[in-house]
């Protein structure tokens, strides 16, 4: 999708902080943290949310959790804990259209959420 901004990260045309990248996607630290490691992992091919999905997508999002666990492990936050989230829906809290896990860690965090 041409004028989503999670697309536009992918292509490179808007720089952003990349903390992991490989062939199908791209983590990022989000810009208005709420914890001390914040970072979205999103595919490389746009897919609006959850709601949209198809079969073909499922081992997409199994991917996401995997880069999420490495990031986990590469900011030293796998053994004190961690969460992985994805959002999805206006009432849910998701303000882009591009299906995304956010990876929250290095601080505890309460339940519920929000």
């Amino acid at each position: 999708m041409s004028d989503c901004l999670f697309c536009k990260f992918v292509r490179k045309e808007i720089p952003t902080r990349v903390v992991f990248e490989d062939d199908s996607c791209l983590a990022f630290e989000d810009i208005n943290p709420k914890a001390p490691v914040h970072v979205l992992v999103i595919p490389k091919k746009h897919v609006a949310s959850i709601n949209v999905m198809t079969m073909e997508d499922e081992a997409v999002l199994g991917h996401l959790a995997f880069a999420a666990r490495q990031i986990a492990l590469e900011k030293k936050i796998d053994q004190s804990g961690y969460r992985a989230v994805f959002n999805t829906g206006p009432d849910a809290g998701q303000s882009v259209f591009h299906i995304h896990l956010h990876l929250l860690g290095g601080r505890p965090l309460a339940w519920p959420p929000g």
